[in-house]
């Protein structure tokens, strides 16, 4: 039997891989470096294979779903931002799916260009660089 917050805590993370999911498909299909990416990132969440495969094969439609904190948006986009990159591909609906999903986290505009050059620049920022990317974005591009 599982509990409340063991629950709770798995919503959270299939909503983390259902938010990934609404940018792979929003150009009609999933490519297969991103489906790849979905079972890595599900694998770092701790979901079973099965559990990602039901999200990808589910006919629903998924629409961003805003974290509870910053910590988790950020988080979030840096997934986001992984999806993006992960065929080579960087479409105008892809960009305009992560300007929305900044503008449903709270914050600033300019978190958008700012976040892409990051990643733009090569291997995406990690443990410390990755901790002082999310302070810096608390301190400067939360929306007032």
């Amino acid at each position: 039997m599982i509990g409340f917050f063991e629950h709770q805590y798995l919503t959270y993370k299939k909503n983390h891989i259902k938010n990934l999911m609404a940018l792979a498909k929003i150009d009609g299909h999933v490519h297969q470096k991103e489906e790849k990416l979905l079972y890595k990132i599900g694998k770092r969440y701790g979901l079973k294979e099965r559990q990602v495969k039901e999200l990808i094969e589910s006919k629903e439609k998924y629409k961003i779903n805003v974290p509870d904190n910053h910590n988790d948006k950020m988080n979030l986009l840096y997934d986001l931002l992984l999806m993006i990159y992960a065929d080579d591909i960087v479409e105008k609906q892809e960009i305009e799916f992560f300007e929305e999903a900044v503008k449903k986290f709270g914050m600033k505009k300019e978190t958008v260009k700012w976040l892409i050059n990051i990643f733009r620049k090569g291997a995406p920022p990690r443990g410390e660089e990755w901790d002082e990317i999310k302070k810096e974005a608390k301190e400067k591009y939360l929306a007032k």
